[in-house]
């Protein structure tokens, strides 16, 4: 019974949140989770009857793994979220539970007998798990990149003798800040023999400037959420310029998983145009396959500077 000890509070939380670092400004982390989870939705592209909501049935696809196509008296033939229930002599589930405010009561439908089951992946997963990693090490670099960037800034740190020589100081600071070319000093910041009355810390910059090499570390990072999602990308990794088979050496890779996704999403597809007479259908956007060609002859590869 509640209230639970921390230990138990770990041992719920650990599957989703292990203990690990994790980016402190989580406005950041949640944009990085829409741009990647929308962009991963964009693999595929999908035809589906004009009375289905596709952003409900995309996000629930992706972001919950599966999602339940039902025939319904007041809505006709539509897309739920839904609960598994059930095994077969394949541990696989049988039924389909749906409760929604709109059509009342509990809906209990048998898989593949009055409704059919969408899956991403064979095991019933989405893929916020990959999203919110590539998320979290991109609002990481981000976040670190602002604090470096801005403690660039900082060059400069003084020691004086007094109050009124660090004011002076200050005012000294912001000239030179400012940009003025010529800045008059307060007398009190020079002593009777004519040296002067601080002493400064002068920080080295470009020793302690890792922006560029975080935003080479972002570039990686989003290419590694490509290639795992199945996005043909140009993997640069290094600085010069790239020929067109190192553009398009990682293609079979980034295929590998989604063709295994496409496969499932269109025997399913077949299946439901079967039970319930509709038209939907599913292909690649941009087929890695085929150099990037899309259903409209288009190529992801135009205009590349590849050579």
């Amino acid at each position: 019974m509640p209230p639970y000890d921390y230990q138990q509070l770990n041992l719920a939380a650990a599957k989703n949140s292990p203990s690990t670092i994790h980016t402190h400004n989580t406005q950041l982390y949640w944009y990085y989770v829409r741009y990647l989870l929308q962009m991963a939705i964009a693999q595929f592209k999908w035809t589906i009857p004009d009375n289905w909501e596709k952003d409900y049935f995309l996000y629930t696809l992706y972001g919950r793994g599966y999602c339940a196509i039902i025939d319904t008296d007041k809505f006709g033939v539509i897309p739920q979220q839904c609960g598994l229930s059930g095994l077969n002599v394949f541990y696989h589930p049988t039924t389909a539970l749906i409760a929604n405010p709109l059509l009342p009561g509990l809906h209990e439908k048998t898989i593949n007998v009055d409704c059919v089951i969408f899956k991403l992946q064979p095991d019933y997963s989405g893929i916020m798990d990959k999203v919110a990693y590539y998320a979290d090490m991109m609002a990481l670099c981000d976040e670190v990149a602002t604090v470096n960037l801005f403690n660039s800034q900082l060059s400069y740190v003084f020691t004086t003798p007094n109050k009124n020589a660090a004011e002076s100081l200050k005012k000294m600071y912001d000239v030179i800040h400012s940009g003025n070319p010529a800045v008059i000093i307060d007398k009190a910041l020079i002593n009777d023999d004519g040296s002067k009355s601080w002493e400064s810390f002068d920080q080295n910059i470009s020793n302690n400037f890792v922006v560029d090499k975080l935003q080479l570390a972002q570039t990686y990072w989003k290419n590694q959420f490509l290639t795992d999602l199945g996005i043909p990308n140009a993997n640069r990794s290094k600085r010069e310029r790239l020929i067109t088979d190192e553009v398009n050496a990682n293609n079979v890779e980034t295929a590998i998983l989604p063709d295994l996704w496409l496969e499932h999403l269109k025997s399913e597809c077949d299946r439901c145009n079967a039970m319930f007479g509709t038209a939907i259908s599913v292909d690649w956007r941009f087929n890695p396959l085929n150099g990037g060609e899309s259903n409209e002859g288009y190529s992801f590869n135009n205009g590349a500077a590849a050579e």
